[in-house]
């Protein structure tokens, strides 16, 4: 069965750190192209960042760069998504994906809420 499934969302407070986890089962992410993305309520979903399948390049979304984060383990097929210096604006449900020719998978979300 494939699968992404994201963990690691939760409360915490301005300026704090959190790290996403997304471990993927039924195929393995190594020749996959990977990313993160938010959805924040009333707004679109936005890319926050993404690795390409050869692993050669990262790339951020502006509003994250220089706080964020994005890594893949292989040995573990898991990718993760450090988040420093987190803001209120940050706060949104957090979605892992992977992409392959015409493979297409998501995981379900996991919450990220910055408040005081």
């Amino acid at each position: 069965q494939v699968q992404l499934v994201e963990s690691g969302g939760g409360l915490v407070q301005p300026g704090g750190s959190l790290r996403l986890s997304c471990a993927a089962s039924g195929f393995a992410l190594d020749y996959y192209a990977i990313g993160w993305f938010r959805q924040a309520p009333g707004k679109e979903r936005e890319g926050v960042s993404c690795i390409t399948s050869s692993g050669g390049s990262t790339y951020y979304g502006d509003s994250v760069k220089g706080r964020f984060t994005m890594s893949r383990d292989n040995a573990k097929n898991t990718m993760y998504l450090q988040m420093n210096s987190l803001k209120p604006e940050d706060t949104a449900v957090y979605f892992c994906a992977a992409r392959r020719g015409l493979n297409d998978y998501w995981g379900q979300g996991t919450q990220v809420t910055v408040s005081s």
